[in-house]
């Protein structure tokens, strides 16, 4: 049965008893609230529809997150990405700081419209499967019994898919900006990119297709330029993949740097490639990519001005590194016309999704028509 006590001037203590159920107790600011509390508690226990939920009451969804972050996120082929995500959530008090009970629909809005004014829609759909991927996994794993409130929220709109391809002169434009970053005698460096990778790494993205973690992690092991192929055992959507390899991309591969060459015992020189094929690291990649946009740009407004034209609005602006998985799967399409082969070469299980990738120009498709 259910016991309201007073404790203090503005505090109402609630308790149910009730044999075979684990006892129950929750502390208001008024006494009506803890009447009503009562009443359901004692409801669910008559229906067997109870709930505990001590748990959710005690721990709050800072708690949770970093529980989450910590025992399951390493487990996530996303996992980098997602720490970062939950890092994020953790900086809003005004939520986290809640008990999981009082995580309600209403105030994950509030945050959602805190975050619309920081961040695109996009960015806030992101954070928010997170986090109920984070209430489903605490209900399920961790007995803390709360109704998951994204299903009651309204997300953001979602962002219009990406058609951002690359003009020949901007492409021309920033595969010069990855050139150059060479030490000089003097020990200084000449303008360009300092990392060796850069270059022949966005090349071969916008040859082949592949994703950026696909493309780091590529050993020369899983790599075959005799059958011109290049083996992923472990890609985004959990299959395996093989890549093939267009003979301007086994050129790419083939111009490398390769380790000293050992003298066998008849004299000639064989070289073993083995390990990354990009020693680099994605954090790396962005700010180099990041570095080499800004240098195309500044090197075009300056030829622009020294060729006394106006520079074309938007030259190299909102580009991505996997802007390049978009162009590469546009030129790909061209080559080839079955949509089962294209799909194999870029690795889209749903062709939805590669839709969004194919991005054929205007101008290109007039002249099919003659």
């Amino acid at each position: 049965m259910g016991q309201i006590t007073k404790r203090g001037e503005y505090q109402w203590r609630a308790k149910v008893r009730r044999k075979g159920f684990p006892e129950q107790s929750r502390t208001f600011t008024y006494r009506e609230d803890a009447e009503k509390w009562v009443r359901m508690v004692e409801s669910e226990q008559e229906t067997t529809g109870f709930i505990d939920r001590r748990e959710a009451d005690k721990t709050t969804l800072a708690a949770v997150l970093q529980r989450y972050q910590r025992e399951v996120t390493p487990s996530k082929k996303s996992a980098a990405i997602e720490s970062v995500k939950i890092d994020v959530l953790l900086r809003d008090q005004a939520l986290v700081g809640l008990k999981m009970t009082a995580v309600t629909s209403a105030e994950v809005a509030k945050w959602r419209d805190r975050r619309l004014k920081e961040v695109t829609g996009g960015t806030v759909n992101r954070e928010i499967d997170v986090l109920s991927t984070v209430f489903n996994h605490a209900r399920r794993e961790w007995d803390i019994h709360v109704e998951n409130p994204i299903r009651s929220i309204k997300r953001p709109e979602k962002a219009r898919a990406r058609d951002r391809r690359f003009s020949s002169e901007e492409e021309s434009y920033l595969l010069a900006a990855l050139t150059g970053g060479e030490r000089l005698v003097d020990g200084t460096f000449s303008k360009g990119a300092r990392n060796p990778w850069l270059l022949p790494l966005v090349k071969l993205a916008i040859e082949t297709a592949m994703r950026r973690g696909e493309l780091l992690s590529l050993t020369w092991e899983n790599v075959d330029l005799e059958r011109q192929t290049a083996h992923l055992p472990d890609t985004k959507n959990g299959d395996s993949r093989t890549v093939p390899l267009s003979t301007r991309a086994v050129a790419i591969l083939k111009a490398l740097p390769t380790p000293e060459a050992d003298e066998d015992v008849e004299g000639e020189a064989e070289v073993q490639r083995t390990g990354a094929v990009f020693p680099t690291t994605a954090l790396a990649l962005r700010k180099g990519f990041a570095r080499a946009i800004e240098r195309a740009q500044e090197q075009y407004r300056a030829d622009c001005k020294q060729a006394k034209r106006r520079p074309i609005p938007g030259f190299l602006e909102d580009v991505h590194f996997h802007d390049t998985r978009h162009e590469a799967a546009s030129r790909l399409a061209e080559k080839l016309t079955n949509v089962l082969e294209l799909s194999a070469m870029t690795g889209h299980r749903d062709l939805r999704m590669l839709k969004r990738y194919y991005h054929p120009r205007a101008e290109d498709l007039a002249k099919k028509l003659g």
